[in-house]
């Protein structure tokens, strides 16, 4: 611990890397009710969860393909019939392909769009291994840099308080106010992709909200009335549906998520969801207060 006189008291210094907050859910949590899997019986889907019609393609229970009635002067014309057996592998491989399918219409534009996609073939070949992508720690970046809301932003909370409690005279930040970078964050609103672009860029489907996020101050250098600090910010979040999740209609309308929810939970078939990691590091700076 560093000490610095300061008259005839001791100011102790915080040290660095110093973890400043850590959320209450943890890290590489896969006890988590959204990554169970192959938990569900076909009656438990269909009673419990309303799960009956999942795909347009196949029929995962009775391992069928689903065809249309292609002749246009029959009745039954525009209708769909359970057509050839297929294997559960079979099965699995069209529903994947019809889940990528849909993905799509929430995931319009931008460079995060081809995100979504990657996750689904990661669930279907990744076998419940962790997932990153610099596009996502690239997207963290963004939103952390681009979060202008002064009463949320936790890089503005932090620049704040970095302002006002760092002891300028010794040139360091005291252990005894680091509750204030703690409150900074606590306070504030963490990362995650629940705006209304976020509905259409590919991170709405991919991550929206988050499941643990650590903030850490890697440095801290405070020098001529100015501080620069570094801050690494390390968030988590799972690829998994719960059953919470698929019970509302916001989830169960859209066909996407009832085919994930089968995909995962469903005994027979029981692909596992994994963690996605995201981390970026910024840069806070500013200068001493003037009051």
């Amino acid at each position: 611990m560093d000490h610095y006189a300061q008259g005839s008291d001791t100011v102790s210094a915080l040290q660095f890397p110093c973890t400043i907050f850590a959320t209450q859910k943890r890290m590489d949590d896969y006890s988590a009710s959204d990554m169970l899997c192959g938990d569900l019986s076909e009656s438990q889907l269909k009673t419990q969860f309303h799960l009956v019609d999942v795909s347009t393609r196949a029929n995962p229970y009775s391992l069928t393909k689903i065809t249309p009635f292609s002749q246009p002067q029959s009745m039954f014309y525009g209708s769909r019939g359970e057509g050839e057996k297929i294997s559960r592998q079979q099965c699995a491989e069209i529903l994947f392909d019809e889940f990528r399918h849909l993905s799509q219409s929430f995931s319009l534009y931008g460079p995060y769009k081809s995100l979504i996609k990657k996750m689904i073939t990661h669930m279907q070949n990744g076998e419940g291994a962790p997932f990153s992508s610099m596009y996502l720690d690239n997207a963290l970046k963004s939103q952390i840099l681009n979060d202008r809301s002064a009463e949320n932003s936790t890089r503005l909370r932090l620049s704040d308080a970095f302002k006002n409690h760092i002891d300028w005279e010794n040139k360091c930040y005291p252990l005894a106010r680091k509750a204030e970078l703690c409150k900074a964050i606590s306070e504030g609103r963490l990362p995650k992709f629940d705006r209304f672009q976020d509905n259409f860029n590919g991170m709405g489907i991919t991550i929206h909200d988050t499941w643990a996020t650590h903030i850490t101050i890697k440095s801290l250098k405070v020098n001529n009335d100015r501080y620069r600090a570094i801050v690494h910010y390390r968030v988590q979040d799972h690829f998994g549906l719960d059953g919470e999740d698929i019970l509302k209609l916001k989830f169960s309308q859209f066909r996407f998520f009832r085919i994930w929810f089968v995909l995962q939970r469903y005994k027979s078939i029981g692909f596992k969801p994994f963690i996605t990691n995201m981390e970026t590091t910024i840069e806070i700076t500013g200068e001493r207060s003037e009051h």
